[in-house]
């Protein structure tokens, strides 16, 4: 389901007219209505360890190189060299004196540090990506900007989530007819989602792979 078709939704819901495209959104509530929808898909995706969003980048650490360019859009969740997991060690100045612990690795600026090896490593790093969208062709992006972007959360969660989750937040009233309907839509949804979307690293994130 699109940006549009989320929107179109919304006003049915909302018991709105459904427009043809972004062009007829004009009024006030339709403007406030697409930010609701991407600040809630953005609150939804970071609420949780979703499978969804994991993503796996296989780097090249050059021999006798400590250091590589941190290319990770998003929260590093595993570092693994050689089927070794690395863990994250937080005094990233050892690693220029070469005093850290085994199998650790640190950030530091725009670097990932790693002990020196004699020998060129691949480093498989599995992450949480920081995008909540991608456009018609599946190339991913922080924000649905255009009517033919879709959310990042999988179907048939989408739907449920955003709609109901947009609507109580547009009219923001308790007192409103619907609104404790849209809330308990919108929390059974999200409950149904948890229950069901496993945020697990056994799950195939895609790849990527990069060289320095």
């Amino acid at each position: 389901m699109n940006y549009l078709e989320l929107i179109n939704k919304c006003l049915v819901e909302l018991n709105y007219k459904q427009v043809g495209s972004f062009s007829e959104l004009t009024k006030n509530d339709h403007k406030k209505l697409k930010n609701i929808l991407n600040v809630l898909n953005a609150e939804v995706c970071g609420s949780d360890r979703w499978s969804f969003l994991l993503r796996k980048e296989e780097i090249t650490l050059p021999k006798n190189t400590c250091e590589i360019q941190n290319t990770i859009d998003g929260r590093i969740e595993t570092v693994i060299v050689d089927g070794a997991k690395f863990d994250y060690y937080e005094d990233f100045e050892k690693f220029f004196t070469n005093a850290q612990p085994m199998q650790t690795y640190s950030l530091f600026n725009d670097k990932i540090l790693f002990p020196a090896f004699d020998k060129n490593k691949i480093v498989e790093i599995i992450y949480y990506t920081k995008n909540h969208a991608k456009n018609a062709e599946g190339k991913e992006k922080y924000l649905m900007e255009e009517d033919t972007d879709s959310t990042l959360i999988p179907e048939p969660f989408a739907e449920p989530v955003l709609v109901y989750g947009a609507c109580m937040r547009l009219k923001g009233n308790p007192q409103h007819v619907r609104f404790s309907y849209w809330m308990s839509m919108y929390r059974d949804a999200l409950a149904n989602m948890r229950s069901r979307v496993s945020a697990s690293i056994d799950e195939t994130p895609s790849v990527k792979m990069h060289r320095r």
